[in-house]
């Protein structure tokens, strides 16, 4: 058998892994979703306490909209929501008085923990399938492909 026989041509390989991919994320992101809902979340909120996660932490607002991509306005719509649940807490920058910094209050670092068994159940029901040994193969292979950081795409921020 020839080698273009045996094999999808690469841009046929390339467009199945696309779907395949864009697939298992709207799969995690609907089962996490779900999983949220009763915490009383939204993605784009748990994606905002994912990022001050870090204990004695916080952050300017203006670099929470950054690391989300999206325009200041939107972050602070987001934490609107999240200081109203009391799940964060807002204070002025000493350093810089123009400027809010925004960190997990206690109530918030609670709901992390709830927020971080959800992600794992999510994980957990969609890599059922999988036994240990696939899942560390696949686990290399996603490192690979986020560590690459090519074809034109830009490399995501650094997330805790």
């Amino acid at each position: 058998m020839t080698p273009s026989a045996s094999a999808p041509p690469a841009a046929e390989t390339g467009a199945r892994l696309a779907e395949l991919l864009t697939s298992a994320a709207r799969r995690f992101h609907r089962g996490a979703g779900a999983r949220l809902a009763p915490l009383g979340l939204t993605w784009a909120q748990a994606r905002v306490m994912r990022l001050i996660a870090a204990p004695g932490s916080s952050m300017r607002m203006a670099d929470i909209a950054s690391h989300l991509g999206v325009v200041p306005r939107s972050a602070t719509s987001m934490v609107d929501a999240l200081v109203a649940g009391r799940l964060v807490d807002r204070q002025t920058d000493p350093l810089d008085r123009r400027s809010v910094l925004v960190s997990l209050s206690d109530d918030g670092r609670r709901l992390l923990d709830g927020l971080d068994a959800a992600r794992r159940a999510t994980a957990e029901a969609m890599l059922a399938p999988l036994d240990a040994a696939d899942r560390a193969e696949l686990v290399r292979l996603l490192e690979a492909v986020v560590a690459g950081g090519g074809g034109g795409c830009p490399a995501p921020e650094a997330r805790p």
